[in-house]
């Protein structure tokens, strides 16, 4: 059988399935080491794990789904850190800084994962027989949005004058990693620049 052709492949059982998801995210972060992500094809990740398409694209419908699932473990942990910090309601002027360091972090640590995951997402064609890449909204994507409500939330808590809606977009577009990325590789804008201004920013709302 020829497992490329996705109508006819098998479904596997739960414990191969377990099996090959692994062995995907496996080989896609080797490749994505080796070669950078943005060079890396979703044939190739297939064709370096000895699976087929099919076997891949039950797992992961493109390439953003993959990258966002390498990204699962790093994302948990700087959830659980975030809630044990916040849920014990310090200063949120100084959570608030606290938070918006950890995120960007969190997105210099993992630019080009975060672009590859953001640049396109798969859509079906009215035909339903094909698909086409369209650009994706980052600052939609759920793996992500929780970030501007727990900006939004401290800066409730704070009070600052002004728009803490306005406020809290310009913290949260700040930390996009569109943003991030155009800081640091056409601005050569370092990590501690980029904390610093953030931190900066914050505390010109609260004046």
């Amino acid at each position: 059988m020829n497992d490329n052709l996705l109508i006819t492949d098998p479904q596997p059982s739960r414990a191969d399935a377990l099996k090959n998801r692994a062995l995907l995210l496996e080989t896609a972060q080797r490749l994505f080491a080796e070669q950078g992500v943005e060079n890396v094809s979703m044939t190739a990740i297939a064709d370096a794990a000895e699976v087929g398409k099919g076997t891949l694209y039950r797992h992961f419908k493109s390439k953003s789904e993959l990258c966002h699932a390498l990204l699962d473990h790093e994302t948990r942990d700087l959830q659980e850190r975030s809630l044990r910090r916040l849920q014990n309601f310090g200063d949120p002027l100084d959570d608030l800084a606290w938070f918006l360091e950890q995120i960007a972090r969190f997105v210099i640590q993992n630019t080009r994962l975060l672009c590859a995951a953001s640049h396109q997402r798969p859509e079906r064609r009215e035909d339903g027989d094909s698909e086409r890449e369209v650009p994706q909204v980052t600052l939609n994507h759920p793996a992500h949005f929780w970030w501007r409500v727990t900006i939004r939330g401290l800066l409730q808590r704070i009070q600052p004058p002004g728009d803490i809606d306005y406020m809290a977009d310009v913290l949260y577009v700040m930390l996009d990693v569109h943003t991030i990325y155009f800081q640091r590789d056409t601005l050569g804008y370092d990590t501690q620049r980029i904390i610093d201004g953030l931190a900066s920013t914050l505390y010109s709302f609260t004046r």
